[in-house]
């Protein structure tokens, strides 16, 4: 089988005023045509520096290739000037980012969008030519009425469109090689399926070849002809899907391996985990609703609803995990906001230990909002920038009258540090000083300071590592048997769900369809749309391809 793209003892260094980064070091590889090569590890092991290199893209003033080739189609693109690199990007070599809503532009159709590649790398075509192919390479993805929608933005499509789209972006000059950098990361796995399938049906009736870039073995499963796995840089090892992922040799692959969340360890369930009848629940939940209004017209009248959480019951166990699962959408994380009085609910009762929360005053709410807490998905975004993790961690003690002194507090606060394993003196440092679990561990810190019994998990996981993943959920379990805590668990990641829960609940456009033990739900769904979801989670078995 011929080589298309060939990768010689490549290496990649970044010059700061600090040191030199090694961001990818010494790495060989090779990608047959009509093949998919999947390149994995955890954030940092140089996964994307390596695609950007092959794409050039990387800004000269910093970036620098000391050694190494970079072989497609018999040409070395590391000695090609700016002019050559424009011809072959596009037209030879595509790429599909990570987020497509940072990668389309706000301002421009999607429809102008695509055939401003085409234009550019197809000088010769006729404007009606350039729409008919536009037309074509939407239609290629699935999207419905590719036509209509060429005249809608970007903001105008859900999630799983936009990767669409920039997928329809990437074939529309029928490359040889196409890119994926993590294309499906911040899908639903329903989206994500689709996806992978649509992939998979391109590369059969184009031929094209398919360098993937994911941390997400399930995907790699599917996915790959071949596997590489990386690590601080270099390629540690690199083999044929089976054999890598039956038979992993080097020891970062069978530690990611074993951190996949349907390898860890099953855990048994302790008598007071067992679901008791009788229990009395720590929160109980009766005829919840959240709708939102649309407005129209000039004065602005209430012509619909959006009905985000619609007439949920439902009853959460005091100590257990609840599993809060389902598609972007559906209205999980308005449900855990309005359980915290984050949203106001439109109707419905919310009861903990007894106490109505609806209806009652912001002051009245305060003493319930320290037993009552939640930790955010993206803590990028949930830490204050500006703040020391130290005044993060001992303001809301001070709120809330935790500590008789600023002393007793930053005690109390490093203490807490320490029990979601981190050191003391990341006190005094600032978020950007901290990985993407770390500050995950921050976040859940912040909410257990207060103490609290009861806390929401949304999606806290998503975006994270396996490894990190693994002892984050380790760490939840952990704490959930010290402390008694109760967790509502929001995820659309089944894998997860099959590992942490007690009990599960699906979800669908605002009403729950499923509830039961997880081990029920997950090995024997009742509901259709439940049996969709588990269908469609990506699994380590390996596809034949």
């Amino acid at each position: 089988m011929t080589n298309l793209l060939e990768v010689r003892d490549l290496s990649t260094y970044f010059t700061t005023p600090e040191r030199e980064v090694k961001a990818v070091d010494g790495v060989s590889f090779a990608l047959n045509k009509a093949e998919t090569f999947c390149l994995v590890g955890e954030s940092g092991s140089g996964k994307s520096i390596t695609a950007l290199s092959v794409m050039r893209l990387l800004p000269a003033r910093i970036s620098s290739h000391p050694s190494g080739s970079i072989w497609f189609n018999g040409v070395d693109l590391l000695k090609q000037d700016d002019e050559a690199m424009r011809h072959i990007r596009g037209s030879q070599i595509a790429m599909i980012f990570q987020e497509p809503m940072t990668s389309l532009n706000p301002v421009f159709t999607i429809g102008d969008q695509i055939t401003e590649a085409l234009q550019l790398h197809h000088p010769e075509m006729s404007n009606q030519e350039v729409q008919e192919r536009t037309v074509k390479a939407l239609e290629q993805v699935h999207l419905p009425n590719a036509r209509g929608r060429m005249r809608d933005y970007p903001h105008q499509l859900s999630g799983g469109q936009r990767q669409r789209v920039m997928i329809a972006m990437a074939l529309a000059c029928d490359p040889e090689l196409l890119i994926a950098d993590e294309p499906t990361t911040a899908l639903d796995v329903t989206v994500q399926a689709e996806i992978l399938r649509l992939m998979r049906e391109l590369q059969d009736n184009t031929g094209m070849s398919i360098l993937m870039i994911t941390h997400d073995f399930g995907v790699v499963a599917q996915m790959a002809h071949q596997v590489g796995v990386m690590q601080y840089g270099k390629l540690v090892e690199q083999g044929s899907t089976k054999q890598v992922l039956s038979q992993p040799q080097h020891p970062y692959t069978q530690q990611l391996l074993a951190a996949v969340p349907e390898n860890l360890a099953r855990r048994k369930p302790t008598t007071a985990q067992v679901l008791n009848a009788d229990a009395k629940p720590l929160i109980e939940i009766h005829n919840l609703s959240v709708w939102f209004p649309i407005k129209k017209g000039l004065f602005r009248r209430t012509v619909d609803y959006v009905k985000a959480v619609d007439d949920v019951s439902l009853a959460i166990p005091k100590g257990q995990i609840m599993a809060l699962v389902g598609e972007s959408g559906c209205g999980k994380t308005t449900l855990g906001r309005a359980i915290l009085q984050l949203e106001k609910p439109t109707q419905g009762s919310v009861n903990v230990e007894g106490q109505e929360l609806v209806g009652l005053s912001d002051q009245a709410l305060r003493p319930w909002r320290a037993k009552m807490q939640i930790v955010f998905q993206d803590p990028q975004s949930s830490l204050n920038p500006r703040l020391l993790v130290e005044t993060m961690l001992t303001e809301p003690m001070k709120v809330h009258g935790i500590g008789s002194s600023h002393e007793e507090r930053l005690e109390l606060a490093a203490r807490t540090l320490e029990h979601v394993q981190l050191k003391r003196e990341y006190l005094w440092r600032y978020p950007h000083e901290f990985s993407g679990g770390q500050r995950q561990r921050i976040g859940l810190a912040r909410a257990l300071v207060l103490n609290p019994e009861f806390i929401v998990c949304d999606e806290i996981t998503s975006a994270l590592d396996v490894s990190v993943q693994a002892e984050i959920l380790q760490l939840l379990l952990d704490i959930r048997s010290e402390r008694d805590l109760t967790l509502l668990f929001v995820t659309h990641n089944i894998g997860v769900v099959e590992y942490l829960s007690d009990q599960t609940v699906v979800m669908y456009k605002g009403k729950i369809v499923e509830r039961g033990l997880t081990e029920q739900v997950c090995r024997n769904p009742q509901e259709p749309y439940t049996q969709k979801l588990l269908a469609a989670v990506p699994r380590l078995t390996i596809t034949a391809l």
